[in-house]
């Protein structure tokens, strides 16, 4: 299951972040999924869940975002979504030879909420968006 593994990559970067940025706990971590990364949602979750244990991110959410596949044709311009398989041909010229997915791939932190300061009952929240990939 490479969902653990995803799941780690996540929470090292995640919390590389927070300690830099000063965070006593991480709340929320939300990605991107693409629908052609090959990640189940659910695993990613329950894996997510286990791999925070004992760390800044220990108890928070993980919110997937699914960001549909779409391709377009190099020939006429057309695009569309490809759906689960991809369905590489155009559906505006029949060509298969020419197309680019434009988007579905995706596995992406795309931001992290988490609480200033040492751990109290007077802590502020922040967000902080990070761009890279996991």
């Amino acid at each position: 299951m490479h969902e653990m593994s995803i799941a780690a990559a996540v929470i090292g970067q995640v919390e590389e972040a927070a300690r830099a940025g000063g965070a006593s706990a991480v709340t929320t971590v939300r990605l991107q999924v693409g629908e052609l990364a090959g990640v189940v949602p659910d695993a990613l979750a329950f894996c997510f869940e286990l791999a925070c244990a004992g760390t800044v991110l220990e108890g928070a959410g993980l919110v997937t975002e699914t960001v549909a596949a779409r391709a377009r044709c190099g020939a006429c311009a057309h695009e569309w979504p490809t759906g689960m398989p991809p369905e590489l041909c155009c559906p505006g010229c029949a060509r298969a030879t020419d197309v680019e997915l434009l988007s579905g791939r995706e596995l992406q932190i795309v931001s992290v909420d988490w609480e200033d300061g040492p751990p109290g009952p007077a802590r502020a929240r922040t967000r902080e968006p990070i761009s890279e990939e996991a």
